[in-house]
């Protein structure tokens, strides 16, 4: 069976390091394992819109923003297929049939749509693009026959939403649709990396970002800021580290390597943790010993990036491609399915033929 990927992010602001260890991370090893046929990766520009509508011109400015972190992080447009979505005008089209396979009950039911809405306070004037994102979100999965999707676990009501519109397609027009499965990320600590501020969601909104793009300094500023645990108010006190920011990130980022180069006393993590459990150690060394680690993560993505910031248009001619590409898949499957769904009047022949002779007939 061919294995093609589908994954994607919203243009609202650069990319900050929930998305890297979330799925950014993950999407270039996968894309350079040669495991799959195909992979795609979408800025969901059209998506972006159902809550900033009345802001087009943040949507618009964000789509270089993010096509530059995806570059800089490791994505090739040589091996992964990387578009816009709203010039995939065929996905509207998919959207629009797949609604009628939809009830609002189930999508009020989506815990991750309820969540969403509760944190924009959209809960007394839902726009319907937005409480309808799931099925565009099944749209853009099932448009390039999407078998896994790479996301965080707060995704998965959404993909097993698109797995019933599949099942209740296939089952009311014929096998037509591929049904996918959800990629989680492998380290249980990239499953939600929490804020600076130990708030559950690294979030845009709440300024609690570390961005991909940010400077060293950038980077060193939010570290020294970060949540700790609040009762370790001395260095020999006994301190958690759950729940504690700091540690959660050494979870996701740091390698037994990284102790050798910035912190040879301790011979692992759990060394780390334990002193610091039991008190003696201090919040600054364990915040120096991150930001050594997170410079080390950043430089080269750093780097990357100024580099490709000297060809813009460059860029657009790579989104250009890539979305020009993405379409005639798109177009391929919306084809497929207006045939199962007996709506394919002008291409099918046979219907013509058979009609024509009917009327003959009756002459």
């Amino acid at each position: 069976m061919t294995k093609i990927i589908l994954t994607g992010d919203r243009p609202t602001g650069r990319l900050h390091l929930g998305h890297y260890v979330g799925s950014l991370k993950r999407r270039v090893e996968l894309q350079n394992s040669g495991d799959f046929d195909k992979v795609y990766i979408m800025i969901a520009d059209a998506q972006a819109l159902t809550d900033n509508a009345d802001n087009p011109e943040k949507v618009r400015q964000n789509i270089i923003e993010v096509a530059l972190d995806y570059l800089s992080c490791g994505i090739d447009p040589a091996k992964s297929t990387i578009f816009i979505q709203s010039q995939i005008p065929e996905l509207c089209e998919l959207s629009f049939y797949y609604m009628n396979l939809v009830t609002v009950s189930r999508l009020q039911r989506n815990p991750t749509v309820k969540t969403e809405i509760k944190m924009r306070n959209f809960e007394a004037n839902i726009p319907v693009g937005f409480f309808t994102y799931p099925i565009s979100q099944a749209a853009d999965i099932t448009a390039f026959n999407a078998t896994t999707v790479p996301a965080g676990e707060d995704q998965e009501p959404m993909i097993e939403q698109a797995r019933e519109i599949v099942r209740r397609f296939n089952n009311t027009y014929g096998d037509t649709l591929v049904e996918p499965e959800i990629l989680l990320p492998d380290n249980a600590a990239c499953l939600r990396l929490p804020g600076t501020d130990g708030k559950a969601k690294m979030s845009k909104s709440l300024g609690n970002c570390i961005y991909l793009s940010d400077t060293a300094e950038e980077v060193s500023k939010r570290v020294k800021t970060m949540f700790t645990d609040p009762d370790h108010l001395r260095v020999s006190d006994p301190g958690k580290v759950e729940g504690n920011t700091v540690f959660t990130y050494l979870d996701a980022f740091c390698h037994a390597e990284h102790f050798g180069k910035y912190l040879p006393e301790y011979p692992n993590l759990d060394e780390l943790k334990a002193h610091y459990r039991r008190g003696g150690l201090g919040d600054v060394k364990v915040k120096k010993f991150l930001d050594a680690i997170l410079q080390e993560e950043l430089a080269p993505i750093r780097n990357r990036r100024k580099e490709y910031e000297q060809d813009i248009p460059a860029i657009y001619d790579m989104l250009k491609r890539g979305s020009e590409a993405a379409r005639e898949v798109a177009a391929s499957t919306l084809a497929r399915v207006r045939h199962s769904m007996r709506i394919d009047y002008f291409t099918d022949t046979q219907l013509i033929a058979e009609q024509a002779q009917s009327y003959k007939s009756q002459l």
